[in-house]
């Protein structure tokens, strides 16, 4: 496992945080029932093949 040599200042490893951005899952859109939804595409099967329900 690595060791860090020195200690990380704060400012620094609060900089390095700040910089994380989680970004929305892509939407598709889906026909179940006659009504379209968006789900996201690694979903999107499993909703047309009735194994989820919007």
């Amino acid at each position: 496992m690595a060791v860090p040599k020195r200690k990380t200042s704060r400012s620094n490893t609060r900089h390095r945080r700040a910089h994380w951005k989680a970004t929305a899952p892509h939407l598709v859109p889906v026909t179940v029932d006659g009504r379209e939804h968006l789900v996201p595409r690694r979903l999107a099967k499993a909703y047309e093949r009735g194994l989820l329900t919007p």
